[in-house]
C-alpha cells in the first residue's frame, strides 16, 4: 500500500524546513558576524565577507529579513500545533505504523531548532548592541 502525503503534512513540513533555513540565514548575516567581532575575531568576519559578499546585502536588510524568517516560524508553530492535530487524518503504512509518529516527531524537532536559531540572531542582532552601549556608558 503506498502512503499518500496529506496536503497539511507536506505543508506543515514546508513551514518548517523555510524557517530553518531563513533562520539560519538570519543567524549567518547578522547574528554571528556580530559576536565574532564581540570576541574579538574581526579579521575573520572581514575575509568571510569578502569571500560571501551576498551577506553584505542580507544584512543591511536585516528587519526584512528578520520580518520574514519570524513569520514563517510564527506560521510553522501554528501549523504544527494548531493547524495539524485538529484535521490530521492518518495515512500511515500498515507495515510502518510508527512512520507518520516519527515524521511529526522530526518537524517538531526542526521546528525548535529553528526558534532556537532566530531567537539567539534576534539577541545579537537588535539587543546585544543597546546591553553592551548602556554598560559602556555606565
Amino acid at each position: 500500500m503506498k502512503t499518500v502525503a496529506t496536503p497539511t503534512s507536506a505543508r506543515s513540513a514546508i513551514f518548517g524546513y523555510f524557517s530553518l533555513f531563513t533562520s539560519l540565514s538570519t543567524l549567518l548575516c547578522c547574528a554571528l558576524p556580530s559576536l565574532l567581532v564581540l570576541f574579538g575575531l574581526g579579521a575573520s568576519v572581514a575575509s568571510v565577507l569578502y569571500s560571501v559578499p551576498w551577506l553584505v546585502t542580507l544584512s543591511r536588510h536585516k528587519v526584512l529579513t528578520f520580518s520574514i524568517s519570524g513569520f514563517l516560524i510564527v506560521c510553522s508553530f501554528v501549523t504544527t500545533y494548531y493547524v495539524v492535530p485538529r484535521i490530521r487524518v492518518e495515512q500511515c503504512s500498515p507495515t510502518n505504523p510508527t512512520g507518520c509518529a516519527k515524521a511529526s516527531r522530526m518537524s517538531k524537532v526542526v521546528l525548535w531548532i529553528s526558534a532556537a536559531i532566530y531567537g539567539v540572531g534576534f539577541f545579537v542582532a537588535f539587543a546585544l548592541g543597546p546591553i553592551l552601549s548602556r554598560l559602556d556608558a555606565q
